[in-house]
């Protein structure tokens, strides 16, 4: 009896999921069709577990040689685990892809870490791109250097925040309505 149980549990467990899931595909991709600074890619069908995150906006990364310079290209991994209605590991949940030299308090140098903070279970595919957005423009800024997983980006960070933000574009288009009158 408790088997069946189970077995009926999980069944709904895997419905419900696969609705959050399909919401998250139709939501990201209404969210990046209105956007001209992100692309978003599906990884699977017909369930979406996987996106790759493309962002055009301006962020910062750091040459060889030290320099700090704006860059218009990151790239961002985010999965969506079975279990990740009851549970959110942001390490988890989201992976760096690139730039490597990217430089951001809230992003790893070392590691393809970037730390959106809390994640809440369940949270949005839209809300998630959103928090990326917003860390890569340093319109969200970690500036406690125990708390930084890029220490260096956070000391530099402090000194210069009279940069930030590094775009101020918004993610999502802004619709204009227009009212046209005929003359005549």
């Amino acid at each position: 009896m408790q088997e069946a149980t189970q077995k009926m549990i999980e069944a709904e467990h895997d419905r419900v999921f696969e609705a959050f899931l399909r919401r998250q595909y139709e939501e990201g991709m209404a969210l990046a069709d209105s956007s001209d600074l992100i692309r978003l890619y599906p990884m699977g069908w017909p369930t979406v577990e996987r996106y790759i995150a493309e962002f055009r906006c301006k962020g910062l990364v750091r040459d060889r040689d030290g320099a700090i310079r704006e860059s218009d290209f990151f790239e961002v991994g985010i999965w969506f685990p079975s279990d990740y209605l009851r549970r959110a590991n942001p390490f988890e949940v989201l992976t760096w892809l690139g730039p490597r030299n990217v430089f951001h308090p809230n992003i790893s140098d070392s590691f393809p870490v970037i730390c959106v903070g809390r994640l809440d279970p369940g949270a949005s595919l839209v809300d998630i791109l959103y928090q990326c957005f917003e860390i890569i423009t340093y319109n969200k800024v970690t500036m406690r250097e125990d708390d930084a997983l890029n220490p260096d980006a956070c000391a530099w960070a402090r000194l210069n925040q009279h940069r930030f933000p590094i775009d101020c574009r918004p993610l999502k288009r802004r619709e204009i309505e227009f009212d046209i009158e005929k003359a005549g």
